[in-house]
């Protein structure tokens, strides 16, 4: 028997924290000709979305609709609440922490970040700390990353309400939902969120292309003292359009509002309890493979306590070049692609090569786990990695419920 062959005909498995897979009903919902974009079909068609987006996001509060990728979202949050001068403050808890933040920065925010590192969640005292001493209330929003995509930490939002509404601070909650809308248990208005932002791409399981801000009656408050807002930013039209053209300011996203449509279906079919249940049994079958795989190895869960894990994305830290040489072997040989450690160190450090990161949103279910876990075992196999033996069944143990 040849031993070094390439197995990767067939059809691909793309396993990185978004996009996530994309069920085949909605790309077929996807495939037709562009439709009419003034009247009929398609208008009643985007009407639908508006309240099956907010049930999903759990609000009631208003829903605006961007052509664009979650950093979109950022700027559409921002721009509606906070003006030039004006402070935020950002608990980091890897890089799209720090990321939202800089996007502010760009839009002349005065920032302050409080940075948790990359393994651990927030620490509710030292926000507390922070708007505490801010007695002149000073910081007008609190930009929340509900789960960083980086990190894979899963932060506790109602926790910070809690923060916000025992020290009496008017600033605004705002949570970036974009990698756990969908697959993490979120609930917008029972956790006191004033703006969510979340994109298409990743629970909701679209192509990139759409991104979503949802916003309450206080949002809309501090909106509504706001010196400017740009034409194409400002949520009140697409909220609240006279004309179908100004949900978009412009030309809808045709193809992918049949594609949303499609998706959300699918979502709710399932039941929202039961796509968060399914993620959370996904999950925790990824986890137990790799503590068996970490008890005689180097690879470790970036997150060292399971309540602080999201349950849509796990970061992995596994030792230089072992990341790199895994993903590459996967991909080479199997057709399996595992994401790289983004934003844990720096590509041109060479321990940037000693992180992967596992996505399992969306469109997941148990075969595919399994088969993003044997891919690894084989690839680890293949590399002579050391680890721990039974990581597999391990995993099948959690899927069977036993």
């Amino acid at each position: 028997m040849t031993a070094n062959i390439s197995l990767s005909q067939g059809r691909a498995y793309t396993a990185i924290p978004g996009p996530s897979v994309i069920p085949d009903q909605v790309l077929q919902a996807m495939h037709r000709p562009a439709p009419n974009i003034y009247a009929g079909e398609l208008v009643e068609l985007t009407h639908s979305l508006i309240p099956d987006l907010a049930a999903v996001a759990r609000t009631s509060g208003k829903t605006a609709i961007y052509i664009g990728n979650g950093h979109a979202a950022w700027e559409a949050a921002l721009a509606n609440t906070i003006a030039p001068g004006e402070k935020v403050l950002v608990p980091a808890t890897g890089r799209f922490g720090h990321g939202w933040a800089d996007i502010a920065h760009g839009l002349g925010a005065e920032t302050e970040i409080i940075d948790f590192g990359k393994s651990d969640p927030w620490d509710a005292d030292r926000i507390a700390d922070a708007l505490r001493a801010d007695t002149a209330h000073s910081i007008k929003a609190v930009l929340a990353v509900h789960v960083d995509t980086s990190s894979s930490v899963r932060n506790d939002v109602p926790a910070l309400r809690r923060v916000l509404d025992d020290l009496g601070h008017p600033a605004l909650l705002m949570a970036d939902c974009i990698a756990s809308l969908g697959c993490d248990r979120f609930e917008m208005d029972a956790w006191g969120v004033d703006v969510t932002v979340t994109g298409c791409q990743k629970g909701l399981m679209v192509p990139p292309g759409m991104s979503f801000v949802f916003f309450n009656e206080k949002a809309q408050a501090k909106r509504s003292t706001m010196p400017r807002v740009s034409r194409y930013w400002d949520w009140i039209p697409r909220a609240d359009p006279q004309e179908y053209y100004q949900h978009f300011a412009g030309t809808a996203p045709t193809q992918h509002i049949y594609g949303l449509r499609c998706a959300l279906d699918m979502i709710h079919a399932e039941g929202i309890e039961h796509v968060w249940a399914r993620h959370e049994r996904l999950a925790q079958a990824i986890w137990a493979a790799c503590d068996v795989w970490g008890s005689e190895g180097p690879l470790q869960l970036n997150v060292t306590d399971p309540e602080n894990r999201s349950c849509a994305v796990t970061a992995l830290r596994i030792g230089a070049p072992h990341g790199t040489a895994l993903r590459n072997w996967t991909e080479t040989n199997l057709g399996l692609t595992l994401g790289i450690g983004l934003g844990m160190a720096a590509p041109d450090d060479p321990e940037w090569h000693g992180f992967l990161r596992l996505g399992h949103m969306g469109h997941v279910n148990g075969q595919m786990i399994m088969a993003v876990l044997g891919g690894m075992e084989a690839g680890m196999a293949a590399l002579n990695i050391p680890r721990g033996r039974g990581a597999v069944e391990a995993a099948a143990a959690v899927l069977a419920g036993a």
